[in-house]
């Protein structure tokens, strides 16, 4: 069903998924940078949200940069951050062993997580690029031995410019093979982790605020699921077909980014808050 907010004139916050929305792999998507500029034009504004948790934000912020994204729209939030302050209410001066990449375990840290992964309290789950199998059996040890198990977000695969890669979603499956236990909580799209933290950094509410991404069950469902505005773009995974029968239905649905710019024009916000 068409959500009634999906003429644009009532959205002011738009959080934007990264690579399959904005750009795919090292490429900017066409139109991007103007669906920006008609954001700053119309008196509105943009978050990165990303669930991609192998980067730390000050990586992501730079790839931008060299995009050619101005400052003013270098704002990222990713599920290894909303991991981390979800972490840090519920585990306070616990110790976690982090399933991470360096550039994670360092943003962790500096956000006050202490991270030890001889004696740990916890387990943090996240995509991990330098994955190894020796990883991977720690990983499914503590598990096994039931110390609670979070996980920054689902993703199965993440697209790159030569095809899906594996990526969390795969590890989870591989520990519930292994250790038959999923995450105690997600933290990533869709869940409202995230979108709270997201909501947050912004000063933004629910009314006001689109979800815009390329996959149905992450960006979509992130949404559908926390009462904003979702818009589905076709430069990701998604494709028309998939809502055929899907009980996730996105509010709107654009080719791309820049085929909202019409709609922003028509529609800039008078009143702000």
């Amino acid at each position: 069903m068409m959500d009634n907010r999906a003429d644009l004139s009532s959205t002011r916050v738009f959080m934007l998924d990264m690579d399959g929305t904005f750009y795919l792999g090292d490429r900017l998507l066409d139109g991007s940078l103007e669906f920006l500029d008609a954001l700053e034009r119309t008196g509105r504004e943009a978050l990165f949200l990303t669930n991609n948790s192998s980067k730390s934000a000050s990586l992501y912020e730079s790839k931008l940069e060299r995009m050619g994204v101005p400052d003013r729209h270098r704002r990222v939030y990713t599920s290894g951050q909303a991991a981390a302050a979800y972490c840090l209410k519920a585990f306070p001066g616990r110790r976690a062993f982090l399933l991470g990449t360096p550039a994670l375990s360092a943003e962790m840290e500096s956000m006050g997580i202490v991270i030890n992964n001889n004696d740990p309290d916890y387990v943090i789950t996240a995509f991990d690029t330098t994955l190894d199998y020796a990883k991977l059996a720690r990983l499914c040890d503590l598990v096994r031995a039931g110390l609670p198990y979070i996980a920054t977000h689902p993703d199965l695969v993440c697209p790159t410019e030569t095809g899906s890669i594996p990526d969390i979603g795969a590890t989870i499956a591989f520990v519930e093979a292994a250790a038959s236990r999923r995450p105690d909580a997600i933290i990533g799209k869709p869940y409202a982790g995230i979108i709270d933290g997201a909501l947050g950094m912004l000063g933004a509410v629910r009314a006001e605020t689109a979800m815009v991404g390329d996959r149905l069950y992450t960006d979509i469902a992130a949404g559908v699921n926390n009462g904003l505005l979702s818009i589905m773009v076709l430069t990701g995974e998604a494709r028309l077909a998939d809502l055929d029968g899907s009980p996730i239905q996105p509010g709107r649905v654009a080719g791309r980014l820049s085929d909202l710019i019409p709609d922003l024009l028509a529609r800039p916000i008078i009143n702000e808050r």
